[in-house]
């Protein structure tokens, strides 16, 4: 499967080389672009439709995304599975909350959509709202691995590529050492 994925992702034009700044903060020369691999709908069935074979055995009720990157991947996700979907946005203070309505009954099983994980930190703050608001956090699914299986969120975490890309330290990476610019495509910091 992670060869399709990584298939579609070629052909979409979705793997970008460069010099990047991660929402981890991490410096990479290899950014994948989830934004390029959703603007075809049929690629999004697709992959949906595999992550949702893999995410039906938890029997989910609510699918939640962290905003912005992660929304239309949550909606397809819902929609394959059969099940209402919402996303968590960042309020003035940083932190993650419901907003437009949206609200979680109590007890409901939720799987957490994000686009790409390199070290979970924003999946982290969805399941810790998720779990505030009473509720269960069953898994966690992304498109992308990028931690190559390290990253731990204490549930089970479905991926549908699972690769090791080099990050670093600002203060260790080569591209600024060799002076390079380096550019955020992410969507954290959105106002």
């Amino acid at each position: 499967m992670s060869n399709k994925v990584m298939e579609l992702f070629e052909k979409s034009g979705a793997v970008l080389h460069g010099h990047f700044i991660l929402t981890s903060g991490l410096h990479s020369d290899t950014y994948m672009q989830c934004a390029k691999l959703f603007e075809h709908g049929d690629i999004a069935q697709e992959l949906c439709a595999m992550a949702a074979d893999k995410l039906k055995k938890y029997k989910a009720d609510v699918v939640v995304s962290p905003a912005v990157g992660a929304i239309i991947f949550g909606y397809e996700l819902g929609k394959q599975l059969g099940i209402p979907n919402m996303f968590a946005e960042r309020e003035k203070d940083g932190n993650f909350a419901l907003r437009r309505g949206f609200e979680l009954e109590k007890g409901s099983r939720v799987v957490i959509a994000e686009n790409v994980v390199t070290t979970g930190g924003s999946v982290k703050e969805v399941i810790d709202l998720v779990n505030s608001l009473g509720c269960e956090v069953v898994a966690v699914a992304e498109v992308v691995d990028r931690s190559g299986g390290k990253v731990d969120f204490g549930v089970p975490n479905e991926s549908l590529l699972q690769i090791d890309v080099k990050t670093y330290k600002p203060e260790e990476c080569p591209m600024c050492k060799a002076g390079t610019a380096a550019v955020k495509p992410g969507s954290k910091g959105l106002k």
